[in-house]
């Protein structure tokens, strides 16, 4: 309606873009912002949009000059210099480190552009080996992101603290039977940066699977049913109140908000948000034929890979190596919980035996799912799909083992992360005893 009254006007034509793009029309989005450019083409923050676009269909050349084209617009866009950056494929050259720190030294740089700088500055210099320099530009980034974004450790631990004493093996045994019959999801949950985007590759290359990426819907429920209380364990509270009636609904609620996102005629789909981890019970008596598959990484891989990672949205436990750590005990002490209370429930793959033997993995995978062997899933990177995290221009390659000790660059500045993961870190790949 907007654009019927203003067609022209480029405000309402980014934000259609930017609507295409969030429902999964990336060729239309693209086309949008190609029609804008006739029109308007000096819109920075538009052509780093476009080149967003343009990454999560796989046109990295020209999404690279979108990138370029939006910091010769706007050489302070630090935003454009991450996205660069998180190609993670791509590399700088000397003059775009001198630009970069040229910019950080400037006393008027607003602070959203001086830490993508520092994040991005940080992985050109770990390209260049130089890894205490690295290390700096990640601290500063991460530092002045934490000051934007507070995180309440404590209030992760308690909410799992609680989801064990609420959510036992009697809860679940009690309402058996809840939820909808349909096994459609597959939820791949996890941490961040842990082999998901891999795990789904592989799974959305199989012909009964549809990959659908990071869907936001299951939070939102859980949102909705914690009511106007920000205390996450408002929400637990509630999920002993629903009965089967309810349980059914909410499971069927979820079916039909995730259809949009749904392109393929295919049988089950994934929703691979990572930090639905927390939501496990929850998926348990709404959607108990869903499949959950953790994706689980080394933990100082794992944990040091979201240090290096600036995300556009959430993750807050991210940006202090001690926050991570602790987020990463609390995750794996809730996982060994339902393992406990739900055995055989969820499936795990392991990031560094995947990597080492990936068909063996695979067909384990495929073989929770209830799902045949079909090669295609072995040649993942030939499949072409939209792929929208930060692993999207590593997964169109075959399996990179080079990753997998890539923490020990940085290992003499990783003491608070050894120091918060304790056990976890020990013990790895086995789980240490939890309270």
């Amino acid at each position: 309606a907007l654009l019927a009254g203003d067609p022209k006007n480029p405000g309402y034509r980014t934000l259609r873009a930017a609507i295409l793009v969030r429902i999964g029309e990336y060729e239309q989005a693209v086309a949008t912002y190609e029609e804008l450019f006739k029109d308007f083409p000096h819109i920075p923050k538009a052509w780093m949009s476009y080149g967003h676009a343009l990454k999560t269909l796989g046109r990295t050349e020209e999404c690279i000059a979108a990138y370029r084209r939006s910091i010769a617009l706007l050489p302070s866009l630090g935003e454009a210099y991450w996205s660069l950056a998180n190609l993670k494929t791509f590399r700088f050259g000397e003059q775009d480190l001198e630009a970069m720190r040229a910019q950080l030294a400037r006393g008027d740089l607003a602070d959203e552009d001086r830490y993508h700088l520092d994040f991005a500055l940080g992985k050109a210099l770990e390209d260049a080996s130089d890894y205490a320099d690295s290390f700096l530009h990640y601290a500063a980034g991460n530092a002045l992101r934490r000051k934007s974004l507070p995180y309440d450790a404590d209030a992760t631990t308690e909410f799992v603290r609680h989801s064990k004493a609420l959510l036992d093996r009697n809860f679940f045994e009690e309402r058996a039977g809840y939820g909808t019959e349909r096994p459609d999801p597959i939820f791949i949950v996890g941490l961040p940066r842990a082999g998901s985007t891999l795990v789904e590759q592989i799974l959305a290359s199989h012909s009964k699977i549809e990959g659908t990426m990071e869907l936001p819907d299951l939070l939102m429920l859980a949102r909705r049913l914690g009511g106007r209380k920000k205390d996450a364990t408002a929400y637990l509270e509630a999920l002993p109140l629903l009965d089967a009636q309810a349980a059914r609904a909410l499971g069927e609620e979820y079916l039909k908000r995730t259809n949009v996102q749904r392109k393929l005629d295919k049988p089950f789909f994934i929703d691979k948000m990572p930090n639905n981890f927390h939501h496990i019970g929850m998926i348990q008596l709404i959607l108990p034929h869903a499949r959950i598959v953790d994706a689980r990484r080394h933990p100082m891989g794992c944990c040091l890979s979201n240090f290096k990672q600036h995300f556009a949205h959430g993750q807050a436990f991210s940006y202090d190596l001690a926050d991570i750590g602790r987020y990463y005990r609390d995750y794996v002490e809730l996982l060994a919980h339902y393992d406990a209370v739900l055995p055989g429930r969820i499936h795990r793959v392991l990031h560094e035996d995947l990597v080492a033997d990936p068909e063996r993995e695979i067909r384990r995978l495929l073989s929770y799912c209830g799902l045949d062997f079909e090669e295609s899933c072995l040649n993942f990177h030939q499949t072409e799909r939209a792929v929208r995290t930060a692993s999207s221009e590593q997964v169109r390659q075959p399996i990179f083992r080079e990753g997998v000790e890539q923490w020990r660059n940085y290992a003499q500045w990783l003491a608070p992360l050894e120091e918060a993961l304790g056990a976890v870190l020990a013990d790895y790949p086995k789980v240490p005893e939890f309270q």
